[in-house]
């Protein structure tokens, strides 16, 4: 039963289910990435940081996360 409440997506090309519902904002702060040294692409659309708390994730998303390091 708990099934129907779950979407599969794509993050970083591996599948991922999450809660249906689920906001953009909230799977980046799950998984713990530093909103100010990430960039964010939703189906091949590079997503403005100002938009990610109005956007719901839907079934078959695919999000790719890239985390920039800085070095010297």
């Amino acid at each position: 039963m708990a099934k129907k409440n779950k979407i599969k997506i794509k993050l970083n090309g591996k599948a991922l289910n999450v809660d249906k519902g689920t906001k953009l904002v909230n799977l980046i702060n799950k998984l713990k990435f530093p909103l100010n040294k990430i960039a964010i692409e939703k189906n091949n659309l590079i997503v403005e940081k100002k938009k990610i708390s109005k956007i719901i994730l839907k079934s078959k998303d695919k999000i790719e996360i890239v985390h920039f390091i800085g070095g010297g």
